[in-house]
């Protein structure tokens, strides 16, 4: 079991959201907004390519996205220094959307998850009465385990109902993937709908720089996956032209042809197997953990986690590490799916230790 030895502590502390008993929807909603106009104006919070370095936390973030070939850019991303008004805390963001209204999905995922999340983390501290003084120190963290988990449940099956009666938004046939990360102090909790994917870069016993997958690729063939799609009458099946690609259908086999098996939006399948429940995980940061990527699935169609590993622990400034990453992965896609439009295409790296002018330390080898 991981444990939070500050979790607890850290949560009764600052924002004024927090002062409050209750944290009503459009009470909280609004404070947590101007938190988030503050955070951007200090520098803290950043929705496009560029960096956030905190001067009162050892992280640095590298975010870079890029345009595919098929429209407008869909990939929405998130970097919250200091989120929620916690000094030690970090929270990290990537939204791909798809269908004829995914950049506006993934948009309004990318607004209300960081949101809903606060309010419903204080909601949850709240009716749990918890007490700081817990004779166990484990005890009060497994709490605190607990109520991110239940925090991200709640707030995923809110988001996705705000697009289900949004009027300005059409997600019956358009959707979007989420991952994210909340970094407080040494731990990560994780967060997963769809198939982004992150990967933890961590030195083995001999020395060597390798890649730890801490999510799972959603994907409608996962067993587990294609047994609840087919038990709600949902079809998985691939295309002719498309061999080993499985999508999810309707019962008509016809529609939406969606390749993956969670995501918020896309209404029609949600009778039909496709949910919005995230799989929520926990890790302690040791000290041989370099780094973390989130990156959307358009760069792990054609690079590999230790390639990807290898292309950040490679370039020689931390601030470029995303872009190198995602300009590595356009070189790729354009070798090995040449004729093919290419995907969107944006990444998050999450250094833990250092600088931003980045070198291995000397005991550090990447493997080829």
């Amino acid at each position: 079991m991981v444990l939070f030895p500050s979790f607890v502590n850290g949560l009764v502390r600052t924002v004024s959201i927090k002062k409050e008993k209750n944290c009503q929807k459009e009470d909280g909603r609004k404070a947590v907004e101007e938190l988030a106009k503050e955070a951007r104006k200090n520098e803290l919070l950043l929705s496009s390519s560029g960096v956030v370095k905190s001067t009162k936390a050892n992280n640095f973030v590298s975010v870079f996205t890029n345009r595919g070939q098929k429209g407008v850019n869909q990939d929405r991303l998130l970097v919250w220094e200091e989120f929620g008004c916690q000094q030690d805390m970090m929270f990290c963001g990537v939204f791909d959307g798809h269908g004829p209204w995914g950049h506006f999905v993934a948009k309004r995922v990318r607004k209300l998850v960081p949101a809903v999340l606060l309010c419903n983390w204080q909601e949850n501290l709240a009716a749990t009465s918890l007490d700081l003084d817990f004779k166990m120190e484990a005890d009060k963290n497994i709490h605190g385990l607990d109520i991110w988990k239940q925090s991200y449940i709640k707030t995923c099956a809110a988001v996705d109902q705000d697009l289900k009666q949004h009027t300005g938004i059409d997600s019956f046939l358009s959707g979007s993937t989420a991952l994210t990360i909340i970094k407080q102090g040494e731990y990560l909790t994780i967060a997963n709908i769809g198939d982004c994917r992150a990967v933890l870069a961590t030195t083995s016993d001999d020395g060597i720089l390798t890649p730890h997958q801490l999510t799972t690729d959603f994907k409608p063939n996962l067993p587990q996956e294609a047994e609840r799609i087919t038990q709600s009458r949902g079809r998985v099946f691939c295309m002719e032209d498309e061999p080993g690609v499985y999508r999810v259908w309707m019962p008509n086999g016809k529609t939406p042809g969606l390749a993956i098996s969670r995501a918020f939006g896309d209404h029609c399948m949600k009778d039909f197997g496709l949910i919005s429940v995230p799989d929520v995980t926990h890790r302690k940061i040791t000290t041989r953990d370099q780094f973390v990527i989130l990156a959307t699935d358009g760069v792990w169609d054609v690079i590999s986690n230790q390639e990807a590993v290898k292309i950040v622990s490679a370039t020689s400034h931390k601030e470029k590490a995303a872009q190198r990453l995602v300009k590595c992965a356009i070189h790729e896609w354009k070798r090995k799916k040449s004729g093919i439009a290419m995907d969107d295409m944006s990444a998050i790296c999450l250094f833990f230790h250092s600088s931003p002018s980045h070198q291995l330390p000397p005991a550090i080898k990447i493997v080829d």
